[in-house]
């Protein structure tokens, strides 16, 4: 079994089994392609896509679904002024009253026009069907009211319809936007690394196989076999496979080349790259995909369709970076390197480069290089302690869309839930009961009776809120409102709607921090004691990357106050951006470390420290700059929480490639000594090497400059 293995890993290869694999992937992109467009049609984007699984307001969605077949979602329109307003408004607003009737539900009526106790505003809701043509009517609703304003008269459309469409509009264009610009990002990256005009096609183009199986896998996971996917997921999913996707690639060519230099023939030469850096490449994937798998258990449905959404990318990416990718460079042949093709007998890299510079300097004062980089990542960690977590509505979008800026007018003019009133379904014959109780909690301006399901068992009441939807105040008197109506008995009372669920999501994201973590931390440990066959220094490891990642938190939270102006950082950030910073952080250290071992075993530690550093310096930093360059496109994006995904990510995966992997972690490994390998087989050995080499590395024959 193993020797069968072991020949299907070294397929891509093989000078006649390379055509297989090519041909394999043609053939399994054009059958398979058009399933990738379809993507799409599997996607949740409903009410209880982005909360907490089994969340109080999530149970409300699903009971709403028995009151009618075509549930309601309004629209709300608001007229106002810096004076009271006259005729003219009053006439505009009557009139656009009585064009929307055409798009309110069947059996709904649009209700008179609500003037504000200022004089200053009016507001006309207007109840929509949620499932047919949403989108369309509340386009229509726009149009209608921004016609003929008169003179001194604001008109905005907003309401849970209007807000809703504001979204949609922002992920519409969301897949199209990360995938040109984060092809463009990687295309100019791989460019300037190889310094070929032909070598940085071959990434790409594997990535774009591994682009298509992705879509699949995704789509046929998610028609059949239940995976949760919704429209943030999806977008992030593409970013992820092109990061880590080109990573494994800058690895891989890194190594063929260097074996170039070593065999005359290229079949050995990738033989025996995927033979080297395959176990390294593989624990980097399984490492990615485990952690984010990790998210299954969290509570929050968006952050589980997250981590297994972008499982199913790394795997298909690891897939296709040591497959497709190596055939095509084998059939290609050693030109594709051109101008510096590697040619056989001569040295792989020059006898001095910066990395065995910065790994003489490191190993002169280890101790003070690795206090150094702890004390630098210290700092930046400390305002990390500062961060004011949460984001109302108004403030989840970097440019203000129409449905926040109505939101706004209406907290200036009426009580600021009456646009989105909280919703309490009740059993039908505690109705009564329910609604005395929710009409003395401290918080509501008033309860409006709501609909009946068909059957008469139960009832919704409407209750609007003195406070804005998304403010903490609203969100006591939700708990105030959860409190009270508990305590009818028999009533089993539910109490949902938009500020319910907010307080249901913060609350579930600090419970899945506490959750998801652990386990994050024991997956990525156990891997790397697999990898590395010690226990010091996978403990280590993790160490620095978390240390990196409380760094990265602080340093961001100094760029999202000072710099880009944000209100708050969105409660699912800390757990996001540990997520992904500790598995794609230890990407880097895993690339390090295995090759520091394989060196540590023929030249001694001390030597094999230097040598692994200095051998993958220019490929690892390559791989960073173009992972960090990737997540940094969020930043471009409308939506703030996107945004501080892709600037937390993109500073951790810099801190780590710079700081951590060329510095912090070699100063660790040269103080320690052996007992950084304890109490696995290196460490057992006995010290080896002399201490010349470690300030003076000799280069062994046969190594030639990387060109990353």
């Amino acid at each position: 079994m193993r020797a069968l293995l072991k020949r299907l890993a070294g397929a891509p290869g093989g000078s006649r089994t390379k055509w297989l694999v090519l041909v394999g992937w043609v053939i399994l992109a054009v059958a398979l392609g058009p399933l990738a467009g379809k993507l799409g049609e599997v996607e949740e984007s409903g009410p209880n896509a982005f909360l907490p699984h089994g969340a109080e307001s999530a149970q409300v969605n699903t009971e709403l679904e028995k009151f009618r077949t075509d549930a309601l979602m309004p629209v709300v329109t608001v007229y106002s002024s810096e004076r009271t307003v006259g005729v003219p408004a009053r006439a505009k607003a009557e009139a656009d009253r009585a064009a929307f009737s055409a798009f309110a539900a069947k059996g709904e009526r649009v209700p008179p026009v609500l003037p504000s106790e200022d004089g200053r505003a009016l507001m006309v809701v207007v109840p929509l069907s949620s499932e047919d043509g949403l989108g369309d009517k509340v386009e229509e609703i726009r149009k209608i009211a921004g016609a003929n304003a008169p003179p001194g008269l604001d008109v905005e459309v907003g309401g849970p319809a209007g807000s809703l469409m504001d979204q949609v509009a922002v992920f519409d264009t969301l897949d199209a936007t990360l995938m040109i610009a984060t092809g463009l990002v990687v295309a100019f990256l791989l460019l300037v690394t190889y310094r070929s005009p032909v070598l940085w096609l071959f990434p790409l183009l594997s990535v774009g196989f591994a682009a298509v199986l992705t879509q699949v896998s995704t789509y046929l996971l998610a028609k059949y076999a239940g995976l949760p996917v919704d429209p943030q997921s999806a977008g992030i999913l593409m970013v992820l496979v092109f990061g880590v996707g080109t990573d494994y690639a800058l690895l891989l060519i890194a190594r063929y080349r260097e074996e170039l230099h070593r065999q005359e023939d290229r079949h050995t030469a990738m033989k025996l790259a995927l033979h080297r850096s395959g176990p390294a490449i593989l624990a980097s994937a399984g490492t990615i995909a485990v952690g984010l798998a990790c998210l299954s258990l969290a509570d929050i449905n968006s952050s589980r369709s997250l981590g297994l959404v972008g499982a199913v990318g790394v795997v298909c990416g690891f897939l296709a970076m040591v497959t497709v990718l190596p055939a095509l460079l084998v059939i290609a042949g050693r030109w594709v390197f051109w101008p510096f093709v590697p040619r056989h007998g001569t040295p792989a890299r020059k006898s001095v480069t910066v990395w065995s510079r910065i790994g003489a300097m490191v190993a002169r004062r280890p101790r003070w290089s690795w206090l150094m980089s702890v004390a630098v990542t210290g700092v930046l960690a400390i305002s990390a302690f500062g961060i004011s977590m949460g984001l109302t509505q108004s403030e989840m979008f970097q440019d203000k869309p129409e449905s926040v800026v109505a939101q706004e007018r209406i907290s200036a003019h009426y009580p600021s839930g009456a646009s989105d009133p909280a919703t309490v379904v009740v059993n039908a014959g505690h109705t009564d009961a329910v609604e005395a109780a929710v009409s003395r909690v401290d918080g509501v301006a008033r309860v409006d009776d709501g609909e009946r399901t068909p059957d008469g068992r139960l009832a919704t009441l409407s209750v609007v809120l003195e406070d804005a939807p998304d403010s903490d105040a609203a969100k006591d008197t939700v708990d105030a409102l959860r409190s009270a109506v508990d305590r009818v008995e028999g009533a089993d009372a539910l109490v949902g709607g938009t500020t319910a669920q907010t307080l249901d999501t913060q609350r579930a994201a600090d419970r899945d921090l506490r959750t998801v973590v652990p386990v994050v931390l024991l997956v990525v440990l156990l891997v790397l004691v697999w990898l590395l066959r010690a226990i010091v220094a996978p403990v280590l490891l993790l160490a620095t990357v978390v240390l990196s990642y409380f760094a990265a938190l602080g340093a961001s939270n100094l760029l999202f106050e000072h710099v880009l102006g944000f209100a708050g950082v969105d409660w699912s950030i800390p757990l996001m951006g540990f997520v992904f910073l500790v598995a794609l952080g230890i990407d880097y250290n895993i690339f390090l470390m295995h090759r520091v071992r394989e060196e540590s075993e023929r030249f001694g530690h001390l030597r094999g420290v230097l040598e692994g550093l200095t051998t993958t310096g220019g490929v690892i930093t390559s791989a960073g700059v173009v992972l960090a360059a990737t997540f940094a496109v969020f930043a471009g994006l409308p939506l703030v929480t996107m945004a501080q995904m892709g600037v937390i990510v993109g500073i951790g995966v810099l801190l780590d490639t710079f700081l951590v992997r060329t510095v912090l972690v070699p100063a660790l490994a040269l103080d320690l000594g052996r007992w950084f390998w304890w109490p696995g087989r290196l460490f057992r050995a006995g010290p080896k090497g002399l201490a010349a080499d470690v300030v003076n590395p000799p280069s062994p024959a046969g190594r030639a400059p990387e060109h990353v």
